[in-house]
């Protein structure tokens, strides 16, 4: 028996290290399909949804913080938090974790944030 298996070991064939790469292969395919890929695109809607954010926006930040924009520079923003004692607070530009409420008076703006916030959950359940 072992003469059996000492012989089978001694015929390796060149298309066996082909045969070893096989599987790490396809985990590394199936990985950028499940994880990579979706993950990319979650990044690109933040992206957009922070390039969106803009004057009169009510916004939670990453550390739970609800408040109002009062103004947008390059990195950063200012949040009022409280309306009557006028309490304001500078955040990072990327601490924006969720926009509530989108107050601007331009009508085809929104009717846009709705299509692609449409087009973005069709993409997440596609995925799924």
């Amino acid at each position: 028996m072992f003469f059996l298996l000492q012989a089978a070991g001694k015929q390796s064939s060149p298309g066996g290290m082909l045969s070893m790469l096989l599987p790490f292969i396809l985990m590394f395919v199936v990985m950028y399909f499940l994880i990579l890929r979706p993950q990319k695109r979650k990044e690109k809607a933040r992206k957009a949804l922070l390039s969106r954010a803009k004057k009169n926006d009510r916004v939670v930040t990453a550390g739970g913080i609800h408040g109002t924009i009062m103004s947008v520079r390059e990195n950063e923003i200012i949040l009022r938090i409280d309306d009557a004692k006028d309490i304001k607070v500078k955040v990072d530009r990327t601490a924006i974790a969720t926009v509530l409420e989108v107050s601007h008076d331009d009508t085809e703006e929104v009717e846009v944030k709705v299509k692609e916030t449409k087009e973005i959950a069709k993409e997440n359940k596609e995925t799924k």
